[in-house]
């Protein structure tokens, strides 16, 4: 299938597995009348294969150079999974790596995993699932600089559009969404 085709499948499998229409209190604090949660979507076999290729596929566009992809656990664990498997299948290999919500407790104390294959000054993707006040996704540009690594930009499944593309835009990080809210509610 063609990437065209792999995004149009992967907002039916959305559409179909992760979107709810109901009231909803969000991980802001906000409420909301729907409800996305792509990790429904992307520990599926097929959704997994589809988020990988059309996430590498847009990242490989917009930033060529980008050496690693991962975010916030839990939301972007799956999708830097995806990614890193399709860049390797594709020969252009993007490893994955994962921000903790909290330091390690013991050993290193570290607050990203799957470091040692992206050096200090490395070009990364941080990955959202859903992006609604852009605060995981800033919580993990934060983190990232704070490792050493650049920030080239914030890739996300699904915009709500209720501000979170521009507080992240605001720290300086250009922001991509494969769909937004009007792919849901019309």
């Amino acid at each position: 299938m063609s990437i065209a085709e792999d995004r149009t499948r992967l907002l039916e499998l959305l559409r179909q597995l992760s979107f709810e229409r109901r009231k909803v209190v969000l991980a802001s604090g906000k409420e909301s009348d729907f409800y996305v949660d792509c990790k429904r979507t992307a520990l599926t076999a097929e959704g997994h294969v589809l988020v990988g290729r059309v996430l590498f596929d847009r990242i490989r566009r917009i930033q060529p150079l980008v050496r690693g992809a991962g975010g916030l656990t839990l939301g972007a664990d799956p999708l830097a999974s995806a990614v890193a498997y399709a860049s390797f299948l594709a020969g252009e290999p993007i490893d994955a790596f994962i921000v903790r919500k909290e330091p390690k407790g013991h050993g290193t104390g570290q607050w990203i995993e799957g470091r040692k294959t992206i050096p200090d000054g490395s070009r990364v993707a941080v990955l959202e699932d859903v992006i609604t006040t852009g605060g995981s996704a800033a919580k993990a540009i934060e983190r990232c600089r704070g490792e050493g690594l650049v920030v080239a930009g914030c890739f996300a499944l699904v915009d709500r559009m209720e501000g979170g593309r521009e507080a992240i835009e605001g720290l300086g990080v250009p922001v991509e969404a494969l769909f937004t809210r009007r792919d849901f509610l019309g």
